[in-house]
């Protein structure tokens, strides 16, 4: 015990962390697929770039190393909120799956309203859908996507789209202004009603007016 094949005595102690490395190194590459990690970029030049934290690495190893350690590991976490909080989907590995076919039954109906808070200006949208028909264990999501990322209409900068989607209804889009959403506290508001079967969500817009003042003091 301790003693490498051969050798006659003890191990020393960087024989022994050599040994522990090669065996870190080891369960990483059959635990990891590389070619199925979303952060994984492999450039022209042969090395490996991580996507998510800006860094770059000679080779595979390298970068195996990096993903277990406290930097990557910490800007996932990171993600992670940032995501949730958007209400977006993570980069998921690809995974080959079968896809779940769902027959769709048309549109919900839907009610949006606009809205301005009497004191302050600020503008808002309040969003009401309607889904009597909804799937069991089913509750609405939606997600903000750019007006690059669609194929319907010609991209313009000065819009962004919301999509809501509960099966089994078609995914609906909303057209809104490419403002920064307020997510602060009476601000945002999203509720699933399952007795009524209606999803409300509220959506206020960042004062542009007083974040270019707020950001004029920060200089």
């Amino acid at each position: 015990m301790g003693s490498k094949p051969g050798a006659g005595g003890p191990a020393s102690h960087s024989d022994l962390e050599r040994v522990r490395k090669e065996r870190v190194r080891q369960l990483q590459i059959d635990t990891l697929d590389v070619a199925n990690d979303p952060y994984i970029l492999r450039n022209h030049l042969g090395s490996f770039e991580c996507r998510l934290c800006l860094t770059l690495h000679s080779t595979e190893n390298s970068y195996l190393a990096h993903t277990s350690g406290k930097k990557h590991q910490t800007n996932l976490y990171r993600r992670q909120l940032r995501e949730q909080r958007d209400g977006a989907v993570l980069p998921q590995q690809k995974v080959r799956t079968q896809r779940r076919r769902v027959e769709k039954i048309g549109q919900p109906g839907y009610k949006v309203v606009k809205q301005k808070d009497p004191e302050t200006d600020q503008k808002s949208l309040l969003f009401e859908i309607e889904y009597p028909h909804i799937a069991a264990k089913v509750k609405p999501k939606y997600r903000i996507m750019s007006s690059y990322e669609q194929r319907i209409e010609k991209p313009d900068h000065k819009y962004q789209y919301l999509l809501v989607a509960a099966e089994p209804y078609e995914t609906i889009g909303f057209k809104i202004p490419n403002i920064e959403i307020d997510f602060s506290e009476g601000k945002y508001f999203e509720a699933w009603d399952r007795e009524q079967q209606r999803y409300t969500l509220q959506l206020s817009f960042v004062d542009q007016v007083q974040k270019a003042a707020i950001g004029s003091l920060k200089k």
